[in-house]
């Protein structure tokens, strides 16, 4: 059978550096390299190649490199080569194309063009090496009103709320899409750094329920790993509605990695596909929703928040409202940019709107309503830098979730190919020899000492602007200014232009 495919990547080998040394072949879950006797070197097939960027970190004489392959098809403007090789894909196949990590077409990115303000004489700066700043942050419902007793002290009850160090969280992740120490790895930072790791919808595994005090358990439509101890031990229960990478679709984690005790902590059978469904098919109306919520409280006697999680559609303003009203405590949005194990292309790149527009009119449409202090907002899709964090709390969230950028950090190079379940980091795999790679302390340190850096750029950001606080950071839009944006976009934003005082 013809292949009419051109290989994205070329393997680039110098052989006057290389030493047969077959560290490539061994690396390599792909099977791109292999030594060949007859020629007594090192030969590389660029057909298989992912762009993992493995064989170039630990080829010893920096012998390889991976190049975009010059090979390319006649240029069109409108039948990219893109186009042409899915369509040589399906037609061969017949399948549904799947594509993993976040939506990577040229969209506008509009963090990439808001400016943070700073202050000068009339409102002097603080330095936070120097004064106190204040990044914790509780997620939760805010009371309205304080209740005093006869003698007229506070009673201090609270709805349950979440505690952060900083406004910052490891996004759902579920186990069997990552690997065992790629999630020991997350649970372990969640506790050092005073924050909370979110367990997807795969359940939980039973080593981690010693971490339950940094856990956030998630409920999705498929109900896998769901039961009474499971919801009793998480911090906070997140019930799952949507994604930014797959909005309107279920979840859908292949057989091959349905694996020992990933079939055990998702209670179904081995080799299995965990194919959740769209819809909670409990949950067809804001009263439905509103009915789990309670359920959900009821089952834990009234002590975690229950959060909200939603995907960031165009009527994202009216669902989130509807939610605030529900009996939720938190709200999580997630961005069109978000990542995935496994989504189907076309979704992926095309569905759901940017996680700055969402923000924007959900913090506005719950200040008109005047319903903002009923939940928290915490958003995701595609957070990646301290800058992303202060952007999107001055916008009107509390709090941020992140996930490609924890698995960056962990050493993931984004070669978006999740869903083969052949990671060469030890990240998102199941193959024991891969997943030992990732020696899960490192990747722990690792974590830490990204969102400890963060936590120090997020305070020098804040004092520059004059503010000590998170809570006076959010919905701070006066801090705020849009580069290359028109009338609309920053009405939607909530921001003025550059240059307008």
């Amino acid at each position: 059978m013809i292949d009419y495919n051109v290989a994205p990547f070329e393997v680039v080998r110098d052989y006057d550096k290389c030493v047969n040394c077959r560290v490539c072949e061994r690396q390599c879950s792909n099977e791109v390299h292999h030594y060949e006797e007859g020629f007594g070197k090192m030969i590389s097939d660029s057909t298989k190649c992912v762009d993992c960027q493995r064989c170039v970190c630990l080829c010893p004489t920096k012998a390889l490199k991976i190049l975009p392959n010059q090979n390319a098809f006649r240029p069109n403007a409108n039948w990219q080569q893109k186009y042409l090789t899915e369509i040589y894909k399906q037609a061969e196949s017949g399948g549904v194309l799947l594509s993993s990590m976040g939506n990577p077409e040229p969209f506008p990115v509009y963090f990439d063009k808001i400016l943070i303000n700073a202050s000068q004489v009339t409102n002097p700066s603080i330095d936070p090496l120097r004064e106190p700043m204040e990044t914790r942050v509780f997620l939760g419902a805010k009371p309205q009103t304080m209740q005093r007793d006869r003698e007229g002290k506070i009673l201090p009850k609270l709805p349950p709320r979440l505690k952060l160090s900083m406004p910052v969280m490891f996004s759902a992740m579920s186990y069997g899409s990552i690997s065992y120490n790629a999630h020991a790895a997350l649970a372990r930072a969640a506790e050092k750094l005073g924050i909370y790791y979110n367990t997807g919808e795969g359940g939980l595994h039973k080593d981690f329920y010693k971490y339950s005090a940094n856990t956030i358990v998630q409920v999705a439509s498929g109900r896998f790993g769901v039961h009474k101890d499971y919801l009793e031990d998480g911090a906070a229960i997140e019930i799952k509605i949507g994604q930014g990478a797959k909005p309107g679709i279920g979840g859908h984690l292949p057989g091959a990695k349905i694996v020992g005790d990933v079939s055990k902590t998702r209670m179904i059978p081995e080799g299995s596909d965990a194919v959740s469904p769209a819809p909670h098919h409990d949950i067809y109306s804001i009263e439905d929703l509103r009915q789990l919520v309670y359920s959900i409280k009821e089952a834990t006697e009234y002590k975690k928040p229950v959060i909200v999680k939603i995907a960031a559609v165009h009527n994202v303003a009216a669902i989130a409202s509807g939610i605030a009203r529900s009996g939720a405590d938190i709200i999580a949005i997630d961005g069109f940019r978000g990542g995935t194990g496994a989504a189907p292309t076309r979704i992926r790149d095309n569905v759901g709107i940017p996680i700055e527009l969402a923000l924007g009119s959900v913090d506005q449409r719950l200040r008109e309503e005047n319903i903002r202090d009923n939940v928290s907002l915490v958003v995701a899709g595609s957070i990646r830098s301290s800058a992303d964090v202060v952007k999107a709390i001055c916008l009107g969230a509390d709090a941020v979730y992140i996930g490609s950028a924890s698995l960056v950090a962990m050493g993931c190079h984004l070669c978006r190919t999740c869903n083969y379940g052949k990671c060469n980091w030890g990240i998102a795999t199941q193959r024991p020899d891969l997943v030992k790679r990732l020696n899960p302390d490192i990747a722990a340190e690792r974590l830490i000492n990204m969102l400890t850096a963060w936590n120090h750029e997020i305070q020098e950001m804040m004092g520059g602007m004059g503010i000590n606080s998170i809570e006076a950071l959010r919905g701070n839009r006066l801090m705020l200014r849009g580069v290359g944006l028109n009338e609309r976009e920053l009405a939607v934003l909530g921001i003025k232009h550059a240059g307008e005082v």
